[in-house]
């Protein structure tokens, strides 16, 4: 009986297996065919992670980077050489300034080719060097292992992002007698030391008003339980980035919660902020809304708990830094400040605050046209229609600012954003991640009509794989309406380059098998709803929006 002869892609796959990845997204190509044919035709008994054909090689990282997200695993994603590794570019530069571990391996020309002006043949490593946190080619096929193992090493260090390893097809197709490495035991942080814990601790009891600002680092599930474990205890108040979203339970949020912070300087947790007298940031990257915004006057006095040291700037100079594993620097926190509470005084500025955040989430003016839905309407119709354990994805755009200030979120890491990079198009692929990943319930994506046509072919793999969907589309006919209202308010009501033709989003979903809805008078919102929830498979519900009011969410500013 003739041996089984082993090849670079079955190493490709072994490793892949041994780091525990279960699914893979991509797009074939000569290159890399011999790995895409041991994942559909895999030798009797080995084992190979599920294979997700996409339409798209971004939309196949936004897929990995969702799953990353919310699973706290790295999301891995294979493509071909030349045009299928550029398509890369944009999600890998989002994962890694969005702190989500994701690998990408590309195809390459074989070796012989690589200085040559060969079909497809690119410098891809340099490529991605500047926008991952690994970047790196196999030249030999008894290192493929290593490179793997060291590139998730580098995805999931202590800030996560991407990395790449580009695989020439020669080593894909040679003969491979060495043996994968076993998978490095996770390296374990400590909590920060002794000293700066009892100096933090004594600033905290100290303190008239300190404030919790929780990052995106600060949304993994142990850090969140920590967290909420403290605010038992102290019912310090929390103010949340974009990407924070969901730290606060139910049963914290009427002692805890006091909004989100990002974009603009304007909102509830932007005033608690202005008038705290320690800041302490949990996991809070300067990309996410720059200190330059949000500690304008440079005058609050900073602390920075964090995995890692962080970026100093004019506006960002903490008196300490923290380092180390995030739930036990709060744990140990908690236990030193057991007892502190809030003076009176605190307490009537936070009940007065909370009133203005509660305010905040009722419309107070009517939508310009009858037709049309008011953004806090369809926020008010989509939470009525969301448990918590739906996740509920974010495009960017206008609709974008009023889901981030205004949709309630009690479970980190089920309300999606893209706040590091504002990417536009990644609603649509990171909600077909979520139901995947969590299929006992739906999945829901929120976009404006520009962005949701950056993805939209998406849809035939989302009817492909029955996936349980409902994307929700914005619709202010035909206008890219963030930049629109934002250069309106810088240059005189005057915009320019935001205007493009109009789709009919409801057949377009019925051309791929998905199911159309379209509100076309506000009381229908609520019952629309409820049919799109109500159906199995994905959904697509056209909603005309208001956003006349659109610049108001840039004024009043701090």
């Amino acid at each position: 009986m003739n041996e089984i002869k082993r090849y670079g892609a079955d190493v490709v796959v072994e490793s892949l297996v041994n780091h525990g990845v279960e699914v893979v997204f991509g797009i074939p190509g000569a290159k890399i065919d011999r790995l895409f044919e041991t994942l559909e035709h895999p030798n009797a008994g080995q084992k190979v992670p599920k294979l997700i054909v996409t339409r798209h090689e971004q939309n196949a990282v936004f897929m990995a980077q969702a799953y990353a997200r919310i699973t706290g695993k790295t999301g891995v994603v294979l493509v071909t050489s030349g045009p299928g590794v550029g398509n890369l570019a944009t999600g890998l530069m989002t994962a890694t300034a969005e702190g989500d571990p994701v690998l990408a391996i590309g195809g390459q020309v074989p070796r012989k080719d690589l200085y040559r002006l060969t079909h497809q043949s690119t410098k891809s490593t340099a490529l991605f060097e500047p926008i991952t946190n690994f970047s790196s080619e196999i030249q030999d096929p008894n290192n493929i292992s290593e490179i793997i193992a060291n590139a998730f090493v580098a995805a999931n260090g202590a800030k996560k992002g991407a990395a790449f390893v580009s695989l020439p097809q020669d080593i894909d197709d040679a003969e491979v007698d060495t043996p994968v490495l076993p998978v490095m035991p996770e390296i374990s942080m400590g909590s920060a030391n002794d000293r700066d814990l009892n100096w933090l601790a004594d600033k905290v009891k100290s303190a008239v008003l300190p404030v919790i600002l929780i990052g995106a680092r600060g949304s993994d599930d142990e850090t969140v339980i920590a967290l909420q474990s403290l605010l038992k205890e102290t019912q310090i108040p929390v103010v949340e980035t974009f990407q924070g979203a969901g730290v606060i339970s139910r049963e914290l949020e009427k002692t805890a919660y006091y909004g989100r912070i990002g974009l603009f300087r304007n909102q509830v947790g932007d005033k608690l902020l202005h008038q705290s007298d320690l800041v302490i940031t949990v996991g809070y990257d300067a990309i996410e809304y720059e200190p330059r915004n949000w500690n304008k006057e440079q005058q609050l006095n900073i602390v920075a708990i964090d995995t890692f040291p962080v970026q100093i700037d004019n506006h960002f100079v903490p008196q300490r830094q923290l380092i180390g594993k995030l739930s036990e620097i709060l744990n140990a926190l908690k236990q030193a400040i057991v007892g502190y509470q809030l003076g009176s005084n605190s307490l009537e500025t936070l009940k007065a605050l909370k009133q203005q955040l509660i305010a905040s989430d009722e419309p107070n003016y009517t939508p310009a046209v009858d037709h049309l839905n008011h953004p806090l309407d369809v926020i008010r119709a989509l939470q009525s229609h969301i448990t918590d354990d739906m996740t509920v994805t974010t495009d960017v755009g206008s609709h974008y600012i009023w889901m981030a200030r205004h949709f309630k979120s009690y479970v980190a890491r089920h309300f999606l954003i893209s706040n590091g990079m504002q990417t536009l198009g990644v609603g649509l692929p990171w909600a077909m991640a979520a139901a995947m990943v969590r299929p006992q319930a739906k999945a829901v994506s929120v976009s404006g009509d520009g962005g949701f046509f950056f993805s939209a072919m998406e849809l035939e793999t989302a009817v492909r794989l029955k996936l349980n969907t409902v994307h929700i589309v914005w619709n202010d006919n035909a206008h890219y309406d963030m930049v629109k209202f934002q250069e309106e308010m810088k240059y005189d009501g005057q915009s320019a380059g935001v205007d493009f033709g109009p789709i009919d989003i409801v057949k377009y979903a019925q051309s791929f098998g998905a199911k159309g809805l379209r509100v076309t008078s506000p009381h229908q919102l609520d019952a629309i709803f409820d049919e799109a929830f109500a159906t199995n498979g994905p959904v697509v519900v056209d909603v005309p929006v208001d956003y006349s009011h659109n610049a108001e969410l840039g004024m009043n500013l701090l």
